[in-house]
Parts: C-alpha cells; structure tokens; sequence
C-alpha cells in the first residue's frame, strides 16, 4: 500500500472497498489529486485499474456544504441522461471507514483545463469549440427534468433564490475571520432585489471549465464536482460560469485565466450562446451576476478561514482569501449597472 494520505486509510478503506467496488487485495495505491480546494480528491489503483475518491476536507465542516450523498446522488442520476458524468460505484456514510462520507467513482480520462496557456497551444479553434462545448453542456444539464431521472425531492425549487442569498451570508459568518464591509453591502443589496421565482430545474451549483473534462477530441468527457448541485433556478450556472471567465482580471496570478485564451467565447458570445439552446430568461442576469460574486466570495472565504486555522491540505491556499474582496465589489458594480 502506498504512504498514508491525511484523510485517507487505506487499512480502513481496503475491506469497504472489497465489498462495493472490488477485491484488490492488498495492491490499493493512492495518491491525492492536486488542484482541489474544497473536497479531497484522490486517484486509487491496483494494478493497470484506476478509480476516484472522493471524500470532505478534514477540519471543520461549513453548514450543508461538501454534501457527498448529494453528489454521488446526481451523478447517478445524470447517468441515464445526455449529460456526462461518471459511472458511480458506491457510496459510504459510515464515518468509522475513513472519518467521514466518501465516494468511489469511475476515473474518466480528460482534461481539466484551468489556464490559458493550456489553451493556447491548441489553437483559437479548438479553444473556441471547447468554450462552445462548456455552453452546449451546460444548457443540456439545464435541459434535464429533475423528475424524469428521479430527482423531483433534491431540492427546494421555490424561493431557491432567497434562500441562496442568505445562506451564503451565513457561510460567511459561519467562517468569520475578519471585517468586510462590502460582504455587508452586497448582501442587502442583493437582499432587497431577488427576482421571482423563474423556471426550476437543476443546478450545478459550481460550473466551469475545468470541472467539465474534455478527451482527446474536445468532446465534454464528464462533468465533475457536483458537491454544490441542487434543483433551483438554472440561471445562477450560467452567471458563475462567467464570474469565472471574469476572475483573471479580478485577482491576477490566483485564479483560471482561460478566458484570456485565442478564441475563447467572450461573455456576451457565451450568453447569446446559451440563450440560443435555453429559452431562459437573461433581462435580469445583473442580478445574477451579483449572486454569483456573493457564492463565490463566500466559498473562497471558506477555504481562506480553514487556511487560518491549519485545516488544509495542499499547496496554494496562503493567498486565496485575497479575492474575496475583489469578488464583492464586483458583485456590487454588477448590480449597480443592471
């Protein structure tokens, strides 16, 4: 067996693993996939075989998030759609396996890219079909009736949008390290503008471009890291995927930088795009837009207060928490120009 892993035991996971996904004697290897923030990811193998771990970061726990029945429950469900997912081999909520819920999961080869210069070699073609592909993947996942596949109790469609704004203000409070005004700002803002309730279906909940897996011929291989998915309104996929897109420019050096890529949709070809293979409604996407600055800064505060309190794992977490500002002060000039 390979070296013991934080979060991992593979004394522990050997017997489980035996029972639901296969027997391997004493040949498990593990390595932890570099480049996660939030859950632990780790790539398992015996032999020439390979499969993927999932399991929460250790530490403290924020609320309902890294969630991972909810994650292995969408994944199989999306199994019997258009949209690709990886096959789900089994589930574990016994915290006496490995100290907490996990998951083993198919390993798809892919790429996930995360910066431009991984995009640039390829071309502006092929970047372009590739940011296509991200749009196109996205509206077929909005496209899926969460009833049809056995999802109608996921989540709780109406008022999904309130709900978000203030759950995110108490991800906030819940990782309180230090002042932001601006966290404050936001939130009332936001507060005092959700929209109706609009058309329910499911949500992502943290969809870009390398959470989407792409094979050797640019075709989207599996859409991963579902921990945040919920049935709601779809619309909230689309504006993070372009706070994404506008992250580079936000907090240079700390974030994916792929919009920056030749020939990569900009964010009003993206929207069009969507808005071709949606019949969604964008005239309030401001708002939108807003919301997603106030998750997102939300998160990022997250993994910035388990980074203060020697809870990770990992390189690359010393300077995360300096976009969280930035973020917020996006999501009010967002608002403010709607």
């Amino acid at each position: 067996m390979s070296e013991q892993l934080p979060g991992l035991d593979l004394a522990a996971l050997t017997p489980w693993f035996a029972e639901h996904v296969d027997e391997v004697g004493d040949g498990l290897t593990a390595e932890l996939i570099a480049g996660g923030k939030s859950n632990l990811t780790y790539r398992l193998r015996a032999g020439e075989r390979e499969w993927i771990l999932r399991r929460p970061p250790v530490g403290r726990l924020l609320a309902t998030a890294h969630d991972m029945g909810r994650e292995y429950r969408m994944m199989s469900a999306l199994g019997q759609t258009a949209v690709p997912v990886p096959h789900m081999y089994g589930y574990c909520d016994d915290a006496d396996v490995l100290g907490a819920p996990f998951y083993v999961m198919e390993a798809v080869t892919g790429t996930p890219y995360r910066r431009a210069d991984e995009l640039r070699p390829l071309g502006p073609e092929r970047t372009r079909a590739i940011s296509e592909r991200l749009v196109d993947t996205l509206a077929a996942v909005h496209a899926v009736d969460p009833a049809q596949v056995g999802l109608a109790d996921f989540g709780r469609a109406e008022g999904f949008l309130g709900r978000q704004v203030d759950r995110w203000r108490s991800q906030f409070d819940a990782a309180h390290t230090r002042d932001l005004p601006d966290m404050i700002a936001l939130h009332s803002a936001l507060a005092q503008r959700v929209p109706a309730d609009g058309p329910a279906g499911i949500v992502h909940g943290d969809y870009r471009l390398d959470n989407v897996l792409f094979d050797a011929d640019d075709q989207p291989a599996a859409v991963i890291d579902w921990e945040l998915s919920t049935l709601g309104d779809s619309l909230t996929d689309v504006a993070l995927m372009s706070v994404y897109d506008r992250m580079g420019k936000l907090a240079p050096g700390a974030v994916s930088d792929v919009a920056a890529a030749p020939g990569y949709l900009d964010e009003h070809e993206m929207l069009a795009r969507y808005a071709a293979g949606s019949d969604r409604d964008l005239s309030d996407f401001g708002f939108y837009v807003g919301l997603a600055c106030f998750k997102l800064a939300g998160i990022v505060e997250g993994i910035h207060y388990r980074y203060v309190n020697g809870q990770t794992v990992g390189e690359g977490f010393a300077s995360v928490g300096d976009m969280v500002n930035p973020l917020l002060g996006a999501g009010l000039t967002a608002l403010a120009q709607a």
